[in-house]
């Protein structure tokens, strides 16, 4: 029960102060579930967010699930969702119901346009500490390049570049290819 009680609170923590989306909180989820309880890996942590951002659904949620599900089976997968949804339910009612009477007012649209501004950066930093994991060697950067020209390029679902890398991961290490 005490660590059904520890994830409900880590994933809270998290769950409140992610800002902007699942890429901002990246830095946030890797210093209290990597760092302060070591859960999980930062790989480890970067393989569930791969694949949670190619299951249905919020990416933060789908992270808590399977990070919560490996500390503690299927009651920790719940416990550690249900922690990281409860601090928006909460915060979003809230301001539900307060944003519709002062969503006019200049103050509350700088604070917005500023929170925007810091929700950039923390997704900025997030990319980098990604990067200087995923992208390691000549082959890890070919993906990379390939990928980003033609999510600039073309509309291509985000599912289709997660499944041609891991292909690619897959068919290259049985290869014996190294990228170095």
């Amino acid at each position: 029960m005490k660590q059904l009680w520890k994830l409900f609170l880590a994933f809270a923590r998290v769950g409140v102060m992610t800002f902007g989306g699942g890429y901002a909180m990246i830095p946030i989820l890797e210093r209290e579930i990597v760092d302060r309880h070591g859960w999980a890996t930062e790989e480890e942590l970067m393989d569930y967010y791969a694949v949670g951002q190619c299951t249905p659904g919020v990416i933060a949620v789908n992270t808590a699930t399977f990070i919560g599900y490996k500390v503690a089976g299927t009651v920790g997968g719940v416990v550690a969702t249900l922690g990281m949804i409860f601090p928006s339910l909460v915060i979003i009612t809230l301001i539900a119901g307060i944003l519709t009477n002062f969503a006019d007012v200049p103050a509350v649209k700088s604070a917005f346009a500023g929170i925007r501004v810091c929700v950039c950066v923390l997704i900025f930093n997030a990319v980098l500490k990604l990067w200087k994991k995923a992208v390691v060697d000549k082959i890890t950067l070919v993906l990379f390049l390939g990928v980003f020209l033609l999510s600039v390029f073309f509309d291509i679902s985000p599912i289709v570049f997660v499944v041609f890398c891991a292909a690619a991961g897959i068919v290259l290490t049985r290869m014996g290819v190294k990228g170095k």
